[in-house]
């Protein structure tokens, strides 16, 4: 092997960790896979590897494609919308997980990649976010270069079909989600629902262990006024919330007032308007962000439960996993 293994191992873990994120979308899940490859690569690695990059990427991505199929079952039975795990540079400690924040790694393009089968996901990734040669692709998924020809050609209509049709400069991304705080901390409908697009699309996940929306909510109108309910109820908690970077987007995210985390909700905009708000609040999904809050505790402490005012009711599109909305979504 040109390289030793064990001195290639800081160098390769954070390759090894995008190729595994943009597979499975899942913090936890990508880090059982980089952990298992190396396991593998200690085993196996043959000493005459010239390009242990490679290698490694081609282990990493088998183990991935067998993680997603299996994931996805479970998927079938998860408690509400599911959503990947945000990536937050500045609350994840692991320098491996500082994936390069292109547009492959956004919320909204992961659930993108949710609509490819594995093997078209795999072929994908490693082509338009990781810039692998076709010859280097076919080897990993085991098929011909003119079969990922193909593949990759399917999955680019796919994720094309669903791509926003502008995108906006980071500069726009971080002004609407300036002003989006803004109009939230200070109650203002009618700024909020300027900044809101028509059809904009609210997306909780709280996995059935926080009280989020089980379903979209859609409609400047009604998400704004959603949006402030949960404001004005936060408030009366404590709660605290602030912008960070998350998956190459603006977040927001929501704290206790003992700065514990209870959640984080990405920005997606056209660069004029606000499109889409993907709000994870799963304290599953969370923990390697750090200390995680128990939101139910909270509302429990609050004196119940009871969603606010402006949110939704129960049998409406938007009625929450549990017995009303929580103040982080």
């Amino acid at each position: 092997m040109t390289v030793p293994l064990a001195e290639a191992h800081d160098t390769l873990r954070p390759l090894m960790f995008s190729v595994a994120y943009r597979m499975l979308g899942s913090v936890a899940e990508a880090e059982d896979v980089v952990q298992e490859a190396f396991l593998r690569l200690h085993r196996s690695a043959p000493d005459d590897v010239v390009n242990l990059e490679a290698y490694a990427t081609t282990v990493t991505t088998r183990l991935a494609l067998d993680t997603l199929r299996s994931a996805r079952v479970r998927r079938e039975t998860y408690v509400g919308p599911w959503l990947p795990e945000p990536v937050v540079d500045s609350l994840d400690a692991d320098p491996a997980h500082r994936v390069e924040l292109d547009d492959t790694v956004s919320t909204a393009f992961l659930l993108l990649l949710e609509t490819l089968t594995p093997v078209e996901r795999a072929v994908f990734v490693l082509r338009e976010a990781m810039g692998y040669e076709y010859r280097e692709i076919a080897e990993v998924v085991d098929k011909s270069e003119a079969n990922c020809r193909q593949i990759l050609a399917r999955a680019r209509r796919r994720v094309d079909d669903g791509s926003p049709r502008f995108e906006a400069t980071p500069a726009d991304r971080d002004r609407l989600a300036t002003r989006f705080l803004a109009a939230i901390e200070g109650g203002d409908l009618a700024g909020l629902e300027r900044l809101l697009a028509d059809d904009v699309v609210l997306v909780g996940d709280g996995g059935g262990r926080a009280p989020a929306i089980r379903r979209p909510m859609t409609g400047g109108v009604a998400v704004a006024r959603f949006l402030l309910g949960l404001m004005r109820r936060g408030a009366a908690l404590g709660v605290l919330v602030d912008l960070v970077p998350a998956n190459g987007r603006p977040a927001l995210r929501t704290r206790a007032a003992d700065g514990a985390l209870l959640g984080v909700m990405t920005i997606e905009t056209d660069g004029e308007h606000v499109v889409a708000l993907h709000n994870l609040i799963n304290p599953d999904k969370l923990g390697h962000l750090g200390r995680v809050g128990d939101l139910d505790a909270l509302l429990g402490a609050s004196g119940g439960a009871a969603a606010p005012q402006d949110a939704a009711a129960p049998g409406d599109p938007g009625a929450a996993d549990g017995p009303g909305a929580s103040p982080a979504g």
